[in-house]
């Protein structure tokens, strides 16, 4: 759900691409944990929070408000205006963003070693002490509305809703979470502060650092952050059971092309068979050239421009699912097809030649991801959300090189399922009801 952030880039990357990443665990004096890739040959310092709970915790009533909150974060805090906290930024060299999606709330810093103290004061003051001027709160909410109705008019966004109403009703992943036109406007004051509140605690927070900065220096840092920050009072959602059955839905919406989106019930991050069917995923439907479902409906068919699929496993749910546009002439052959290229996925398709290939790609592409600190500090905090133990990224590309094509062929018979496939087709499918 977050877009890593590269930085400054970290020395050890001068070393060969096989050598082990020393990350050490932190634990501030008022008893933040947090993990630290301590490098001093940049005066830089990146600093990633992640918060979980996210939208999942907006209100009933409510929906929207802690996308709205994120956003007002940094539009002034303490004794300074919007304005006045952009130049004070600017004027340091540094960056405070948050941002808030599904599942979480982040918070990214990024300063040069200089200027750490004066960066971190800014960040305290936006998370403990924002301003949220009604200025501020409408301008947000004009804009949020005008995103929200630009989205209402997306086939891409529409798709993507009505599979989520579909597949996790009654759950929070049902709900829009950027909220509602109506739910938006609806939005006061008092909503934000809630939602404030409940989304930003000091016992919920997972915290990732990278660069020149010790392990003492960070946790006087986390306490200074977090410390006034209240405790969590709102629980997490339960588990969202995957409630959509196989087959189609067509929602009407003019234009010379259909978005699918499709998919059945996904594995969850904690599966023992969580990375073969990642590996598996990475052959079938990985999103780029050489994959089975480009070779099948790009390259030799000329369905669509792309397709991709994804293990989309989220922190309260979990799916299989994947994305096209085609023609609307076509839309009909391409779910057929797609129902056929799954059922070959579910009979053992994949040969110790494509499983090679993947292993070779993905081997070879994971130390790229390390390419600066603020990406590290990123990588680390996602680590601790998606619940790696630490050392991971030291021995993830071995556990790659383990998968075997009889570890794929039994996780694909177990988690592929052709008649379980619902596809909703957004446009004027011919052929399609």
């Amino acid at each position: 759900m977050h877009i890593l952030k590269p930085f400054a880039v970290a020395a050890f990357l001068a070393t060969p691409l096989h050598a082990e990443i020393d990350i050490e665990p932190v634990t501030s004096p008022g008893g933040v944990s947090a993990w630290l890739v301590q490098d001093d040959s940049i005066p830089f310092v990146a600093i990633e929070l992640i918060f979980p709970g996210g939208a999942n915790l907006d209100a009933d009533e409510a929906e929207g408000a802690v996308s709205m909150m994120a956003g007002l974060l940094s539009e002034g805090a303490g004794d300074l205006d919007a304005q006045e906290y952009a130049e004070s930024l600017e004027s340091l060299a540094g960056s405070v963003d948050f941002d808030a999606g599904r599942d979480t709330v982040s918070l990214s810093i990024r300063t040069l070693s200089e200027n750490r103290d004066a960066v971190i004061d800014l960040a305290r003051s936006a998370l403990i002490e924002p301003r949220f001027d009604a200025a501020a709160l409408e301008r947000a909410r004009r804009q949020q509305i005008a995103s929200l109705e630009r989205a209402a008019r997306n086939p891409q966004a529409i798709a993507s809703r009505a599979f989520n109403e579909r597949a996790y009703q009654g759950h929070p992943y049902a709900r829009p979470s950027d909220g509602t036109p109506d739910s938006v406007a609806s939005l006061e004051i008092d909503d934000i502060r809630a939602a404030h509140e409940t989304a930003l605690t000091r016992d919920r927070v997972l915290v990732g650092a990278a660069g020149d900065i010790s392990a003492e220096e960070l946790g006087e840092i986390l306490d200074r952050l977090l410390g006034d920050l209240p405790a969590a009072t709102e629980p997490l959602p339960d588990y969202a059971e995957f409630t959509l059955d196989g087959g189609v839905t067509v929602i009407p919406h003019d234009g010379p092309q259909s978005v699918i989106a499709f998919g059945h019930a996904g594995i969850p991050r904690d599966d023992p068979d969580f990375l073969t069917a990642f590996v598996m995923n990475e052959v079938f439907g990985g999103g780029r050239f050489g994959t089975r479902l480009m070779r099948e409906l790009r390259e030799r068919r000329g369905l669509t421009y792309g397709v991709g699929t994804s293990l989309a496993s989220a922190a309260h749910g979990d799916s299989f699912q994947g994305r096209l546009s085609t023609d609307n002439a076509t839309a009909a052959e391409v779910v057929e097809l797609m129902r056929d290229e799954w059922q070959w996925l579910a009979d053992g398709g994949i040969t110790e030649a494509d499983l090679e290939r993947i292993k070779t790609y993905l081997t070879g592409a994971y130390p790229l991801r390390f390419d600066g600190n603020g990406a590290i500090a990123s990588i680390l905090a996602s680590m601790q959300f998606q619940g790696f133990d630490i050392d991971y990224v030291n021995v993830r590309n071995e556990l790659v090189r383990d998968v075997t094509l009889e570890d794929v062929h039994r996780v694909a018979e177990r988690l592929i399922k052709p008649d379980a496939l619902h596809f909703i087709v957004v446009g004027q499918p011919e052929g399609l009801d």
